[in-house]
């Protein structure tokens, strides 16, 4: 029944990477079952044999998704079933994506959509590499055109040695988390977090991680040897396509070239708009294609501006490739914000704003090794004001998904120690105006507003974007990108570190590959944008506050017995929601007996403290406290004077005067002052009144002495022996209360 089923196994960084085909969803033009330890992952592709009228672009789309039941798991939620992607799936998605889409050839326009779905997952190998493999291999077997294979590997940095694929255990110890994705011949897409790594550290793990998926590109070819499809022909461009791009050249590189000279983006793209206009009302007087030559004019435009680079080192906004931007940073810009910060680099506007809460204010992810929660959030969002666009406002979408992640990535090595640091950091990006890496605003901004809220962090961080336009008469690499240059160029370098090394690197290419000599350029020059964007931070804020702002929470954290935690919790948390009420803080309270207390005012927290030390606190013989009459009874009175711990004042240790009656001295609610006398045999305190100066809570045992013999109370006389019998009765009905008691 499978005839056409085939795999392939590949020794693969000491495990065994299998790839198989022809059994599973074989009606899709592509279907791979890639598989590395207990990880599995089915991988599809599909594209449609026409093009959509009108389409000008390359529809691709890439879903990663993971299935609960892969780990054992039943989704949580009211429907128990997946929903909506997660962010750690966009994220993946967009990982799949990248060094994919470069290799379509030119002028293919087909829909063609992408699907991994995790359907096992080990805890131990990852699935997102799994993924990246398997599309590479059912892209290449699918016959749709796909200048492939394409290979991808993570990378760790273990004691000064690069590790390929580490297991989950080896990630926790590993100072680098890169993964890095390419053909043969080159890289096509990086992306790492790192703990502030040299330049040529980073460049030596992006090298050992394209040595190390080579032996899978060559069991991906081995495999298309046998399995794949007839290939799909090739886009050819007709007579009247190569044509209409030389008549549409011949009549607008001109006046592209001149709109291009202008340096501020909204009047350039005015003026490239009117240019475009004219050359399309000439085309329509000839006669021409004009939906094609629309779809040209935007080859016209790389054209121009990629000679214009190389011929005279000169951008579009008239800097040399090195140069930076001009930058203004400012802090503090909202009064009420617990950190705020408006960095601005030419046309490029990030709002960050920092926000400091408690424990229960972390974010709970679900995920597929298991819950975890995550206390640094950085929310990155892209307006379409910032373009002078109209638009849809809604739900962060892939790119703002992944584009703070990125600055993220670039920030959490710096954070300090959350036990040194007690809070849940959330940073939002507000994007204001964009002209070219605005993630690189938001790493900038966000570092600031983070320093100006009292985070402390291990040094300031700064990012930079870098470009690439590469020819065969030669290349040239840029700083601080602008948006046209982004687009029209052919390499997007993010790097995002400190003055120390690179805490983040992203790379996107949009040719075949680069070399690792480019790379090398463009990490260097990085470096010294880096240093620069950090020196014109350090005009706004040069380090972290050394408070945190009068409107976030103080945080105090105190440890308690974990035998006392009950305690302080209390039936049904009837305690700590009393604490919290009275008190106006937030508490929060950990297995090992670490308590968070967070108020806005010392007085309060300083409230909840004594009242948390008086529940866990052990009362001490000779020590006089507070408290107050919860019960009477015939025999005494039961006192809560420490915490939720009572103690009994017995009727003799209630005042010097005889008492008839508990009642005549006190009453349920009274407020009194007691000495502890000790403990009884179970464990109960004893405590009395009558040594307590109740006024000013001084110890008077030695003005009272202690109780006087029976004698000389009369208790050996006649009346004495007369009330013996009813003293008797009154005895055993309080031992039969305190035995109830």
């Amino acid at each position: 029944m499978f005839e056409n089923y085939f795999r392939k196994d590949i020794p693969w960084g000491g495990q065994l990477l299998t790839l198989e085909t022809g059994k599973i969803a074989r009606q899709a033009d592509g279907a791979v079952m890639a598989r590395l330890g207990d990880t599995i992952v089915l991988c599809t592709v599909v594209g449609a044999r026409t093009v959509k009228p009108g389409q000008d672009f390359f529809p691709l789309t890439v879903n990663y998704q993971e299935k609960a039941f892969a780990a054992g798991k039943i989704p949580g939620g009211f429907f128990k079933r997946e929903g909506r992607p997660s962010e750690h799936e966009t994220l993946v998605s967009r990982l799949i994506d990248r060094p994919i889409r470069p290799l379509f050839p030119d002028g293919f326009r087909n829909e063609v959509q992408v699907i991994a779905t995790v359907l096992s997952h080990d805890l131990e190998n990852d699935p997102d590499i799994v993924a990246m493999v398997g599309c590479s291999a059912a892209l290449t077997l699918s016959g749709i055109p796909f200048f492939g294979p394409v290979g991808a590997a993570r990378v760790a940095y273990i004691d000064g040695q690069y590790v390929l694929n580490p297991t989950a255990a080896q990630r926790q110890q590993s100072q680098l988390d890169l993964v890095v994705a390419g053909t043969s011949e080159g890289v096509l897409m990086v992306e790492s977090e790192a703990q502030e790594l040299p330049e040529d550290v980073m460049l030596g793990a992006v090298e050992f991680g394209h040595k190390g998926f080579q032996p899978v590109i060559q069991g991906i070819i081995e495999l298309a040897e046998v399995a794949a499809k007839e290939p799909w022909p090739l886009p050819e461009p007709s007579e009247a396509e190569l044509a209409l791009k030389a008549r549409l050249a011949e009549l607008g590189t001109e006046a592209v070239a001149e709109a291009y000279r202008e340096t501020q983006k909204l009047l350039r793209q005015q003026k490239v708009a009117a240019a475009k206009q004219a050359v399309l009302e000439k085309l329509a007087e000839e006669g021409a294609d004009l939906e094609k030559a629309k779809a040209f004019f935007k080859d016209l435009e790389a054209q121009v501006v990629r000679n214009a680079i190389l011929d005279t080192g000169r951008r579009i906004d008239g800097r040399d490739t090195k140069t930076v931007r001009p930058i203004v940073a400012e802090v503090g810009v909202l009064p009420r914000a617990h950190g705020s910060a408006l960095f601005t680099r030419g046309e490029t506007q990030a709002f960050c704003v920092a926000t400091l809460g408690t424990g229960q204010d972390e974010q709970i992810i679900d995920a597929l090794p298991g819950e975890y929660r995550e206390h640094f959030m950085l929310h990155y969002n892209f307006p379409p004001y910032s373009v002078n666009e109209t638009g849809r406002m809604g739900s962060p979408g892939r790119r703002e998904v992944g584009h703070g992640k990125l600055a993220w990535r670039a920030l959490h090595p710096l954070l300090p120690e959350k036990e040194k640091f007690p809070y849940t950091i959330r940073v939002v990006s507000e994007i204001t105006e964009s002209n070219g890496s605005s993630s690189m605003a938001t790493v900038c901004g966000s570092s600031l507003a983070m320093m100006d809220a009292g985070v402390p962090l291990k040094r300031p961080c700064a990012g930079i974007a870098m470009g690439l336009i590469k020819e065969e008469r030669g290349f040239a690499v840029l700083s601080d990108i602008l948006g046209d240059e982004d687009h029209l160029g052919d390499m997007d370098f993010k790097v995002a570190g400190t003055e120390r090394g690179v805490t983040s690197l992203q790379m996107d290419i949009k040719i075949t590959s680069i070399t690792p000599e480019i790379m090398r350029i463009a990490l260097d020059q990085a470096r010294e944008g880096r240093m620069h964007i950090l020196g014109e931070m350090a005009k706004g804020l040069s380090g972290a506050r050394t408070d945190v702002a009068a409107t976030a929470p103080r945080i105090t954290v105190i440890n308690v017995p974990k035998e006392k935690i009950r305690d302080v919790i209390g039936s049904g948390g009837k305690v700590i929601r009393e604490i919290t009420e009275q008190t106006g803080t937030k508490i929060d309270i950990e297995d090992d007996g670490t308590i968070k207390i967070a108020a806005t005012s010392t007085e309060q927290a300083q409230r909840a403290i004594d009242w948390i030390r008086g529940i866990v606190a052990e009362p001490e013989v000779g020590a006089i406290y507070n408290g107050k009459v919860v019960k009477t009874a015939d025999f005494g009175a039961f006192v809560n004077f420490l915490g939720a711990r009572d103690g009994l004042v017995h009727i003799s240790e209630l005042s010097n005067e005889r008492v008839g009656k508990t009642t005549d001295v006190v009453n349920v609610g009274d407020a009194v002052k007691v000495k502890v006398l000790g403990f009884d045999e179970r464990g109960k305190v004893k405590l009395s009144m009558r040594v307590v100066d109740q006024a000013t809570g001084a110890d008077i045992t030695d003005q009272v002495g202690a109780k006087r013999p029976r004698q000389e109370r009369g208790e050996g006389d006649g009346e004495g022996r007369e009330h013996r019998g009813e003293r008797r009765d009154r005895r055993e009905r309080r031992d039969r209360h305190e035995a109830a008691e």
